[in-house]
């Protein structure tokens, strides 16, 4: 799936092009939006998992991590489940 051209012009708008790969740029709040949003995705079939099993447990905030990528230290914040089950792959 490519990304839209559309898409791509209202990411790079107002932005420095030169500072678009550079550290706390554009492409690391790329890989930063990115993986909170599977995480939470990954949580949320862990919960509907746990519902289909009479289970009832529920989100309950999020702690944070910094993951190490090729050029800078991102902080993403990872989603938290009530009973403490969800472990994130």
């Amino acid at each position: 799936m490519a990304i839209k051209k559309d898409m791509l012009d209202q990411l790079l708008e107002g932005r420095d092009p030169q500072a678009v790969f550079s550290t706390d740029g554009l492409f690391d709040e790329l890989k930063k939006a990115l993986a909170e949003r599977v995480l939470n995705a990954e949580l949320d079939d862990h919960l509907e998992g746990e519902a289909a099993e009479g289970r009832t447990n529920r989100r309950n905030g999020y702690s944070k991590k910094t993951v190490l990528t090729e050029n800078a230290k991102i902080d993403v914040r990872i989603p938290r489940d009530r009973e403490g089950t969800f472990d994130p792959s």
